[in-house]
Formats: structure tokens, sequence, C-alpha cells
């Protein structure tokens, strides 16, 4: 069962949460970014019931991360494949990988899956760069400020870290 929608929450993480739906919206853009996009494919990845797989797929659907193309018919089989929308989402699944394989929550064995460089096959990650010059920006540094779309909430929240991290007035 997939919790309350956060529709009408100005917040763009809680936007692309409620996109996504769930874990299991998680772990099948995850498999459909690696290439799997039958409906058994994603079945036997997941191993998720029917009834959610095919609740999810729906979901994701008619959120715009996935398109579902026919294969065959007679009986008609159908692929999903991820949408520009989709693709971006592949981000938020890499950092997810990124921070579980940091703290090994899959065991000690070592990351299940990684991440590499097509062209020279070395490891990548995901890192926090400044917008125009392309330069790393260390977590530390980083501070949260209003936007054009933020409401009273978010200025709260804002003016709670600043108060917190006492950069009031910076």
């Amino acid at each position: 069962m997939r919790s309350k929608s956060f529709d009408g929450m100005v917040c763009s993480i809680a936007g692309v949460l409620d996109v996504l739906g769930d874990r299991w919206g998680v772990l099948i853009i995850r498999d459909i970014s690696l290439g799997l996009s039958r409906y058994e494919d994603l079945r036997r990845s997941t191993d998720v019931t029917h009834a959610t797989l095919s609740d999810r797929l729906k979901h994701l659907e008619s959120n715009g991360l996935v398109e579902r193309r026919q294969y065959q018919s007679g009986p008609d089989r159908y692929e999903y494949l991820l949408t520009r929308k989709g693709r971006d989402v592949i981000l938020v699944i890499q950092a997810l990988a990124q921070v579980g394989d940091k703290w090994a929550v899959t065991g000690e064995g070592g990351p299940p899956l990684k991440f590499v460089d097509r062209n020279s096959g070395r490891a990548i990650k995901l890192a926090l760069v400044d917008e125009k010059s392309g330069d790393v920006v260390p977590l530390r540094d980083v501070r949260p400020q209003a936007g054009p779309g933020a409401d009273d909430l978010v200025r709260w929240r804002i003016e709670k870290f600043e108060n917190k991290a006492g950069l009031r007035g910076q």
C-alpha cells in the first residue's frame, strides 16, 4: 500500500518521491535503467507480486517516468522504457547506491553494482558541483537558499537551518 500523496507540498524532493510512488517504484526504475524492459524480467528481478508490479508500472507511466511500447501482438505484450524524465531520476538511484555502498548496507562483500565510465572503465561517483565553474563543492559548504517557488513553510525551514548553523544574516 502506497502512502499518502505529497500533492500540494512545495518541495522538489517530495515531488520526485510522489512520482516514484514507493520503494517498488524506485527498484523498477533501477531495473529499467539497467535494460530490463519486459514485465516478466521486472517481476523476476524485484520478486514483487503481479498486482503490485502492474500498479507501480501504471503509476510510473501516468507520472511520465516510463512509457509502454508494444513488442508483440496476439497476445499483446509490452515493454517499458524510460522517458527523459525517467532518465533524470537515475541520478536519484545512483545517489542511493553510492550511499549504500559507502556504508556497506548489503554487507561486507563490497558493492553489488558499480557504475563506471563507458569509455575509461573507471568508477564514477556523483558529486555536488558549482553550476558555473564545475568545481566540486564539499557538502559542508552547501546551504539552502529560498528559490523563486518558495512558500512560507520553505522559508521557515531555511530560517531554522540558519539559526541552528549560526548563519543568520550571512
